[in-house]
């Protein structure tokens, strides 16, 4: 016969006793997990709901400030806070660091959501004031329904990641169909907004023609902060 298990229902005289080496860190617990998730979506948006005027910035963490994007990035930035906005990013470096900077230098709200790293935490000086995340997913979340608007600039993987489920969340209606997606620069965007009208929808009918309509393109500051301006200000979470 196979050795029983042990079981817990039991006295608590009769319980086995654990050497001191068999033990395991409780926080490596799937319990925990979900308590620390939790607490993390709490504290996030208890965080985010003193900001009610905010647009949330993407882009690549590459960008140099030599780079016209992270120039760009910067002067909207600018511009949203001498208007009263107050600008997210994720608090790293490149276009975060770009739009946080601008809203600095401009004496406005500059606020950074930026992720618990294994070895180096790196969060841009030009953020006023932030919160830290452990979990990618609870940090996207804060980052998807944290604004009143959302500005694309080019990036990576992370970025188009970031761009498609913001659009899919308007498009299931699970963030209001008010609130503006920018995406700046024509000359990134163009060649993937073709294949999604060539292939995802009129080959495929994957998705509705007004789908294609969530989304705004431009190439400047002041074209992005023309469409932000008159978004409407975010009440629910």
């Amino acid at each position: 016969m196979p050795p029983q298990e042990p079981k817990f229902n039991l006295p608590a005289s009769k319980l086995p006793i654990h050497k001191h080496g068999d033990k395991k860190d409780f926080r490596e617990s799937f319990h925990w997990r979900v308590f620390r998730i939790m607490a993390e979506l709490v504290e996030g948006f208890q965080f985010l709901f003193d900001y009610k005027k905010t647009v949330t910035f993407f882009g690549s963490a590459r960008f140099e400030e030599t780079d016209h994007w992270y120039k760009e990035a910067q002067k909207l930035g600018g511009i949203l806070a001498k208007e009263g906005f107050t600008v997210i990013t994720g608090g790293g470096p490149g276009i975060m660091e770009a739009g946080n900077r601008g809203a600095y230098e401009a004496n406005g709200e500059s606020i950074g959501l930026n992720i618990q790293l294994p070895t180096e935490q790196r969060i841009n000086p030009y953020v006023k004031r932030s919160a830290a995340f452990h979990y990618f997913f609870t940090r996207k979340v804060m980052m998807s329904y944290s604004s009143q608007a959302y500005v694309f600039f080019p990036g990576g993987f992370g970025t188009l990641d970031e761009f498609f489920e913001l659009v899919t969340l308007v498009q299931t209606k699970k963030v209001s169909g008010d609130i503006p997606i920018v995406i700046v620069s024509r000359e990134y965007w163009t060649g993937l907004l073709e294949w999604v009208d060539k292939t995802v929808f009129k080959k495929h009918l994957a998705i509705d023609k007004e789908d294609m309509g969530l989304y705004k393109m431009v190439d400047t500051a002041e074209e992005a902060f023309e469409i932000v301006k008159n978004s409407p200000q975010r009440v629910e979470f």
